[in-house]
Order: structure tokens, then C-alpha cells, then sequence
């Protein structure tokens, strides 16, 4: 069922209002965008601590580096009419040995159908590390994120899977430097496109 822009924004008030997950380390702040009109869909994994003290999913290095890749502007990214932002699990989930804990797993079951039934107009969706590809793209990816992203002509253009920007993928980057010179100048021009 197809929502209108009033039906979302009430859905997005419950959502931002939710406090399923318990025992998070910073409490319950669910971040994420979204418009009916949007065209774009970005889907990331959990907000980071930064971004959770200052509000604004991708409001850190790593959303300037996915800024970099899409190739707008920071008014751009920020505008739900343009990109929608939906990530895995809407508040920070603690930090662990390797870094950030995964999303919540409430989070999804609870929100996400309802929230991606609401986007009619979405033509593009990035998908953005792991636990984003497990629920895009199932049964569909490869073993490893490296193979899965090498394929992405097979998803395209209605879907990129994408290594996540965040500056713990360092290694990744340089190890495939094919990913900035093939995929990059593709995904801008799709962005350009569509917005």
C-alpha cells in the first residue's frame, strides 16, 4: 500500500518516538530521513556515536567521503525530498572489540517494511556493507562484500551494493582501487540523474 507524504510523516513520528531496544548505551535516538517524493535510498547499518550526538545520520567522516562518491553537496544529502535515509537500525548499538556493535535486531522487523512501503517513488537504492546487503539483497550476494560489490552491474541501476565509507575501510579502498575509477563516475551520473 502506497502511502502519502502525511501518512509517512506520522509514521516517521512513531518511529523517531520508538524506544523497543533496551539497554542501549546512549539511549534510544532513532535517526533517519525520509520524503515521498525521494527518489534515492541510502541504507546504512546503525548511526555512529558522532552522528548520535549530533543528530543527523552520516554527519561524519564517513557521510563526507559518501557525499564525495555521490558527488552532491551537503544541502543536497540532506534534503529527504532528494535522499531518503533509512539505515538497518536507527540508534547507536554500543561499541564492541571491532568497532561499532551491530544494529539492533528489533529494529528492523518493527520498522522497516512499513517505512520502505511508504517510499513509492524510490529508483535507486544504495546499499551500503553487510548487514544492508543481508536484507537487500539475500539469497542474491556473495559470500564476501568484495564479490558482492564486483557484481553490482548485475544489480544496477535500481540497486549498488557499497562498501560502508566509514575510514575503518581504509584497507578495503586501496586494496580496490577499481571500485572509485568503475563504479564511482556511474553512481554520480545516476545521482545526477535523479536528482
Amino acid at each position: 500500500m502506497l502511502r502519502n507524504n502525511g501518512q509517512l510523516e506520522a509514521l516517521l513520528k512513531e518511529v523517531r518516538a520508538c524506544t523497543i531496544c533496551t539497554g542501549l548505551p546512549l539511549g534510544p535516538k532513532p535517526l533517519l530521513q525520509a520524503d515521498s517524493a525521494a527518489q534515492i535510498l541510502l541504507v546504512g547499518q546503525a548511526p555512529g556515536s558522532k552522528t548520535h550526538e549530533k543528530g543527523r545520520p552520516f554527519d561524519d567522516v564517513s557521510g563526507k567521503r559518501l557525499r564525495g562518491w555521490l558527488g552532491v553537496t551537503e544541502e543536497q544529502f540532506y534534503d529527504p525530498r532528494l535522499f531518503a535515509i533509512i539505515p538497518m537500525g536507527f540508534c547507536f548499538p554500543g561499541t564492541g572489540q571491532g568497532g561499532d556493535m551491530p544494529p539492533r535486531p528489533e529494529c528492523a522487523p518493527a520498522w522497516r517494511q512499513p517505512l520502505l512501503d511508504a517510499l513509492p517513488n524510490i529508483r535507486l537504492t544504495l546499499v551500503l556493507g553487510q548487514y544492508a546487503m543481508n536484507w537487500h539483497l539475500g539469497d542474491r550476494k556473495s559470500r564476501t562484500l568484495t564479490d558482492t560489490v564486483k557484481r553490482w552491474r548485475e544489480f544496477w541501476p535500481e540497486l549498488l551494493p557499497l562498501p560502508h565509507p566509514s575510514p575503518r575501510n581504509i584497507r578495503w579502498f586501496k586494496a580496490n582501487p577499481w571500485f572509485e575509477t568503475d563504479v564511482i563516475p556511474f553512481l554520480q551520473d545516476r545521482v545526477r540523474e535523479l536528482t
